[in-house]
């Protein structure tokens, strides 16, 4: 026996035999079980708090979602030099550097693997698989097409910002310097291709994703499995033509995505499949083989409605008139042509990307419900597959443009924390949009124009007019404010994900006894009660305060199939 070791129980009921020097809990052992608390073992429901009707085990049909074995670590050595601190769920260090010991932030969890027998999973470095080795995979072979366009985009980014200097060097162009240009220009843009392929890489741990990029400066991307919050499955037009497609990840507290591009579209839906059902626990010998959630259709966006709801939308008719109304003015005005094509191309633009744009990105519009939350799949010529976290909506918004309310049609938005996803349904009947609304907030029921209260009359003195399209209520699941007189927007605010309230009162305002009520999300995005009687406004800034409070103690856990 090790002196320096203490003595080792005999294996109870449940535990697995383990070689000497190492412990391994059960099969179905949880982390909330390695650390003393027994979770509650009662079947999983989707996020709508019924099961599903065509998910015979309530879990999306997905297998027992056992743990991998832990082993206690032999030893205490203090981690290496060179390990980078994690950052918003990837941690960049590099390739080279040595998988670090026990993490000394985990003083607790070593002492009672050391005490009971039973290891905790580590939460720093991830160790390789079970199986050996790490095994580390390159993208799709297409990939060097699109990245050897960079050596092209740098010279057109060149003559772009001299076009004058860009112009005298054309003109100097003889056929056979140009043939050699091209001779050089067309091999170097095929090498560089070919060589950040060859040297990007991505592999899967047990508790991590692994990204490994850089011809000359090398970069490593150590991603969280539950730090991920959505993960989207992007086609642009030539990729599907290619039979390839885009992952993208929603990481919790990065600026921007990560993503691998390009994989080929089984092999990225599979590896989606796979870091879905590893971020919602399952065990990595068995993740692989879970497959993607069954899912139920909910609505889908026919095409016509679609076109009819952007030709009643103001901002297409807006812009399209001013397209043709301001260059015409400034012909007559000027007579200078590039004066109205630097005026005109911006405004076509401009109109093109509020009618033609939204029409072709939102076409086909279909959500889907499935444990991993609600799928948005919609697009004409690029296709996007994206899915809505459970637990990370900060806020819903009903958009209503005048237009629309006679057919009582609504447009739902959304704020995603750390997530660029930013659409629920571009357009559908209200009664359909706030049962879409019920699931992505449960127990949450949108407030009807009677339930919403007015501010005082006196608020007319500051907004004429406009005053009135402004309401509030507060109910025992949400805040909601409405604001917009032509373009009615009624937002809802969980006050579980209320991070901060102020009460605001400018000098106008504090004469008339009047106050706005500000509500901060975690989505960086603020919710105004405007308007509000000063009394009315502070009471609703204590209590808000106490509801937030409650409303977060309460909670469900922002996780997969939580």
């Amino acid at each position: 026996m090790d002196p320096g070791r203490a003595p080792t129980k005999r294996p109870t009921a449940g535990t697995a035999d383990t070689a000497p020097g190492t412990t391994k809990t059960d099969r179905n052992t949880t982390d909330a079980e390695a650390a003393g608390h027994r979770p509650d073992t009662s079947s999983p429901a989707d996020h709508t708090g019924t099961p599903h009707e065509d998910t015979p085990h309530g879990n999306g049909g997905r297998k027992d979602p056992g743990r991998a074995p832990a082993a206690v670590p032999d030893s205490t050595e203090e981690p290496p030099a060179g390990t980078a601190a994690t950052e918003g769920g990837a941690t960049e260090r590099p390739h080279d550097a040595p998988v670090a010991g026990p993490d000394p932030a985990r003083p607790a969890e070593d002492a009672v693997a050391a005490a009971t027998g039973i290891a905790t999973p580590a939460t720093g470095a991830a160790a390789p698989p079970p199986g050996g080795e790490l095994v580390e995979r390159r993208l799709h072979p297409v990939t060097p097409l699109r990245r050897a366009w960079a050596p092209v985009a740098v010279l057109v980014g060149w003559a772009v910002h001299d076009p004058d200097q860009a112009q005298r060097q054309l003109t100097r162009l003889t056929t056979t310097h140009l043939l050699i240009g091209l001779a050089v220009l067309i091999p170097a843009a095929a090498l560089y291709g070919f060589l950040t392929w060859w040297f990007t890489h991505y592999a899967v741990t047990d508790t991590e994703l692994r990204i490994r990029t850089g011809l000359l400066f090398r970069r490593t991307a150590h991603i969280r499995l539950e730090r991920i919050q959505a993960i989207d499955v992007t086609q642009p037009l030539l990729a599907r033509v290619a039979g390839v497609a885009k992952l993208k990840l929603d990481v919790i507290g990065t600026g921007k995505k990560d993503e691998l591009a390009f994989l080929g579209a089984g092999e990225a839906r599979a590896l989606r499949a796979e870091l879905l059902a590893r971020a919602a626990g399952f065990a990595p010998e068995t993740a692989h083989e879970v497959g993607e959630a069954p899912a139920r259709q909910l609505l889908r966006v026919p095409p016509g409605v679609l076109a009819v709801s952007l030709l009643l939308t103001g901002a297409t008719w807006g812009t399209l008139i001013a397209a043709a109304v301001v260059p015409t003015l400034l012909w007559l005005a000027t007579h200078n042509l590039w004066t109205v094509l630097a005026t005109a191309l911006p405004l076509v633009g401009a109109a093109g990307a509020s009618s033609a744009g939204r029409f072709v990105g939102e076409y086909d519009w279909t959500v889907a419900e499935s444990p991993d939350g609600l799928r948005i799949d919609h697009g004409l010529l690029d296709r996007a597959h994206e899915t809505v976290p459970p637990g990370r909506v900060q806020t819903v918004r009903l958009v209503e443009p005048l237009l629309w309310r006679r057919r009582r049609w609504v447009r739902v938005e959304l704020d995603v924390a750390g997530s660029s996803n930013s659409v629920l349904l571009p357009v559908a009947p209200r009664e359909i949009a706030e049962s879409v609304v019920a699931r992505v907030l449960p127990g949450v029921s949108v407030p009807t124009g009677p339930e919403l209260s007015r501010p005082p009359r006196r608020a007319a003195r500051c907004r004429p007019l406009w005053w009135r399209g402004h309401g509030l209520a507060v109910t025992d699941a949400v805040f909601a404010a409405r604001y917009g007189l032509l373009r009615r927007s009624l937002a809802l605010v969980p006050h579980a994900k209320v991070q901060s309230v102020r009460l605001a009162q400018g000098p106008w305002r504090r004469a008339l006894r009047l106050a706005d009520v500000h509500v901060d999300t975690g989505a960086n995005k603020t919710v105004t009660a405007r308007l509000r009687d000063a009394d009315e406004a502070a009471e609703l800034l204590r209590a808000q305060a106490e509801r937030s409070r409650t409303g977060r103690r309460d909670a469900p856990p922002d996780r997969w199939m939580a």
